[in-house]
């Protein structure tokens, strides 16, 4: 009997424990899984936790091609351009919920800035598939557009120009990256009257080999300038406000989108390192001395007699990044070009 009832105790406090330790096992192991899906990426104090559901959406509802740039506006809205002719501007809140949608005259929706003009923000949309920029206001009403600079004589037909991106100056002076066409920078004044161009395709010091990106930058300690991508050639060039050749940043084996910064820090998308056939790409963060700190999706940075060495993708994390949205918290948001529709990935600051 005593052994009977030994048995039974121990019998029950087994199972006992086992339905104790269920709920922790279960934890740990969904726990395991978030882990394993949503890995961390970056180095140093640029870390992140890779979130690919974010933005993810029904295709019939609100589908996408290429998704190409992204920005946020004071409302913590986040706009994106993409290709799919049902809608070229998607609208998303921080949690990854589409808000609105709009635009079906922009077949290559691609460059996506933001202006500030006192209380009012607005939106400068590139599209080199139709060869114009557009300024509109965030619900996408037309306010002013730029085609084919007729007062460059270099353009023999309208098809030559290609703009990928657009920088405002603190005056409203409208800055037009010709990437896709010609490789000139061409300066308006705000009311869209030409001013002057720069640039043009070469490997002279103040040209480019695709200007595909353009920004302002007004970091501390520094004169504002313009950092502008010649991605092919694996570099930034640096340019006054008023086209001025400053200095080359390179970068070797990054072909690199745009240029964004946020609280004097430099990022970036690298959309290809070594072959436009694979998947390749990573970010790249860079401190105030535009040396890099961390490349999400990449190997850890490191310089060799002053020079970046070539980094290694991941082989895991992004497909084909092509720009960087930067939140209030440092969290970023990726929107991919040619990646099989995919919607933006959002990676959390850590």
């Amino acid at each position: 009997m005593k052994k009977t009832r030994r048995a039974f105790i121990q019998k029950s406090a087994f199972a006992a424990a086992s339905l104790t330790a269920a709920p922790f096992q279960n934890i740990f192991i969904q726990t395991k899984k978030i882990v394993e899906e949503n890995p961390i990426v970056g180095h140093g104090d640029f870390k992140y936790r890779v979130d690919k559901e974010w933005g993810i959406q029904d295709p019939t509802q609100f589908p996408v091609n290429d998704c190409h740039e992204m920005i946020l506006d004071k409302k913590n809205r986040i706009f994106m351009t993409t290709t799919h002719p049902k809608n070229n501007i998607l609208i998303y809140d921080r949690s990854g919920k589409i808000l609105d949608a709009w635009g079906t005259e922009y077949p290559g929706a691609h460059g996506l800035t933001l202006s500030t003009e006192g209380e009012e923000e607005f939106l400068f949309i590139t599209d080199p598939d139709t060869h114009k920029v557009c300024k509109t206001t965030l619900d996408g009403k037309k306010l002013l557009e730029f085609f084919t600079p007729k007062e460059i004589e270099d353009y023999k037909e309208a098809a030559q120009f290609k703009p990928t991106e657009t920088a405002i100056a603190p005056n409203g002076d409208i800055y037009i990256a010709d990437g896709y066409g010609l490789d000139f920078i061409i300066q308006y004044d705000s009311k869209g009257n030409y001013i002057r161009h720069f640039g043009g395709k070469g490997t002279d010091d103040d040209q480019f080999d695709c200007c595909h990106g353009i920004t302002l930058d007004t970091r501390k300690g520094k004169q504002p300038s313009l950092l502008i991508t010649s991605r092919t050639a694996n570099c930034f060039k640096r340019f006054t406000l008023d086209g001025n050749y400053i200095e080359t940043i390179s970068l070797p084996s990054c072909y690199i989108c745009r240029p964004v910064l946020k609280n004097d820090t430099l990022y970036f998308a690298v959309i290809v390192t070594k072959d436009w056939g694979t998947y390749d790409g990573m970010l790249a963060v860079l401190d105030q001395n535009n040396r890099v700190v961390s490349m999400p999706g990449g190997s850890t940075p490191a310089y060799k007699n002053g020079m970046l060495e070539a980094p290694a993708y991941d082989q895991k994390t992004f497909l084909n990044p092509h720009d960087v949205c930067i939140d209030d918290d440092e969290n970023i948001y990726v929107p991919q070009w040619n990646s099989g529709k995919t919607y933006p990935v959002k990676l959390r600051r850590v």
